[in-house]
């Protein structure tokens, strides 16, 4: 099947190369705040494929590995060679020292965490960035460090454990740094990615969002003429933006199927199909299948088990219905940028190399017989506040753009265990006390994702002098500014107190509240 995407790229490129570091990702949403746009791929990546692309900069990312060990990812000296300005980021600083002559070695004292860093200021990645003439924080997490720096560069940053927190070659436009300077605990840490882009480098840093939607209606309107295009709507700002694009391109030609699995938040349902009927030019269609969902999904318990069954079943209910009216024209999905990796189609040759975190509902293959002329992610290379912006500037409500994000597999990803028609009734019913709960606080706002979950944990619990043996609801709240890391939110204990109240009083079978205090790492946004 082939895909049509990259949408959205520029006429200046910065290459992330990808050594399986976790904020790979975080690295390229940081070079696109500074106006530049980029993508990851494999630090395998054939160089002349890398040449084609014409980049004007190459990012290495950090990883977990340790430079010296053979089985770990190494890069071809060529790539030094095409004359293109190079940052090295954590195991990309070390990489960089390695591969051109210098010693890397086990750290005696390991750094994690924010950590005093000295800076040479004549060095222009750190140029108007530490507000202590030379001594500011930067993240750091690592156990290697490079002991010897490769000729023809100059140590540029210290900590009072690692002698080469940075090193430079300016001749040959070589950086490398041994924090995280996409972290926002680093200070000036995105000042220091943008003197790389802008000063080094040369871009102009005139990647906009508006450019973006330009390009992507006008490649739209000509990749698919006057052929139809099938979007499986979920009614999460993905696929809305989606729908958003593509019916500003194509108009009529646009049928969005919305199968309605049963799994979705209280009322959610009727409120996708009344938003979507108003507010686009396009054909909509809504399957009820909640049965269909139920059955498929009976005795099972393991998340990923659970996660492929929604998502292939919604796709077999989705190409059943598709398959009444034919399969010409064109398959859209509102994949993002981070859909992709996280679900591990970085693994593939010249895309990054992420492992598989969890399987995403829009990222399983189509069945064989299934012949759509191509497939479009007109948001595949767009994180989720890009998609916002580009919502906004389409002009799509405010409300449905700032909806809280959505799991496609709805709330079977936050029922753990078997997922049965109770289950789902008890956790719809919690979730709107707590969401309830929160826009009353007036503290909405300051929280990005908030949620219910159900444990499948029954405690006991006294209710009217009567013991009680039911079920735990556990509550989550996070802050973040771009869902790659997140923190949990410090909800006001009087808050948490109504929540709880609520929640026991008001929903039944419900006799106990927790809070998840667990912030990404080590956990993600979601349960499962």
């Amino acid at each position: 099947m082939r895909k049509l995407r990259r949408l959205c790229m520029a006429n200046q490129l910065c290459i992330v190369l990808d050594f399986g570091g976790q904020y790979n990702q975080l690295i390229a949403r940081r070079v696109r705040e500074c106006g530049v746009y980029c993508e990851i791929k494999r630090f395998d990546t054939p160089i002349e494929e890398i040449k084609a692309m014409n980049p004007m900069g190459i990012i290495f990312t950090g990883g977990p590995n340790s430079v010296y060990d053979e089985t770990s990812p190494h890069i071809s000296k060529e790539i030094f060679e095409i004359g293109v300005p190079i940052l090295g980021i954590c195991y990309g600083c070390q990489l960089i020292a390695y591969t051109l002559g210098g010693t890397v070695s086990p750290c005696d004292k390991s750094e994690y965490g924010m950590t005093d860093t000295y800076y040479d200021n004549n060095c222009v990645l750190f140029d108007g960035v530490s507000e202590l003439a030379d001594k500011d924080t930067s993240w750091m997490s690592h156990t290697d460090f490079v002991s010897q720096i490769p000729s023809g560069f100059v140590t540029a940053a210290h900590t009072d454990n690692c002698p080469t927190a940075a090193m430079y070659d300016k001749d040959r436009k070589f950086y490398a740094v041994q924090f995280h300077p996409e972290v926002s605990h680093t200070a000036g840490g995105l000042s220091m990615l943008d003197n790389f882009l802008k000063k080094v480098c040369g871009f102009d840093g005139d990647w906009k969002m508006d450019n973006c939607i330009e390009n992507t209606v006008a490649k739209l309107r000509e990749q698919i003429g006057d052929k139809k295009v099938i979007l499986g709507l979920s009614g999460g700002v993905d696929s809305s933006v989606a729908a958003g694009l593509l019916s500003r391109a194509v108009g009529k030609q646009l049928t969005c199927v919305f199968v309605d699995q049963g799994l979705m938040r209280k009322d959610e349902g009727d409120f996708v199909e009344q938003t979507f009927t108003k507010m686009f030019d396009m054909n909509f269609v809504r399957i009820n299948a909640k049965e269909h969902f139920l059955e498929k999904l009976k005795g099972v318990t393991d998340p990923e088990k659970k996660r492929k069954i929604i998502g292939t079943e919604f796709y077999n209910v989705f190409w059943d219905k598709i398959r009444e009216n034919g399969t010409d024209g064109f398959f859209a999905q509102g994949t993002i940028y981070p859909d992709r990796i996280e679900s591990g189609k970085g693994n593939q040759a010249g895309h990054g190399s992420t492992a598989v975190i969890k399987t995403h509902h829009n990222m399983v293959e189509m069945p064989s017989d299934i012949n759509f002329d191509g497939v479009i992610e007109p948001l595949g290379d767009l994180f989720k506040d890009e998609v916002r912006a580009v919502g906004e500037k389409l002009g799509i409500p405010h409300d449905l753009v700032w909806r809280q994000p959505f799991p496609g597999p709805g709330l079977g990803v936050r029922i753990i265990g078997e997922i049965t028609e109770e289950k789902i009734k008890i956790l719809q019913e919690a979730d709107a006390v707590f969401r309830d709960e929160i826009r009353k606080s007036g503290i909405e706002n300051q929280l990005k994702q908030f949620f219910a979950v159900l444990p499948d944990v029954h405690t006991v619990g006294v209710m009217g002098d009567h013991r009680t043996y039911d079920h735990l609801i556990a509550i989550r709240a996070i802050t973040t500014d771009d869902f790659m890391t997140a923190d949990w939110a410090r909800i006001p204990y009087d808050v948490l107190a109504k929540i709880s109240n609520r929640l026991c009083n008001e929903v039944e079978h419900v006799n106990r509240v927790v809070y998840d205090i667990t912030s990404k790492p080590p956990g993600t946004v979601e349960w499962e």
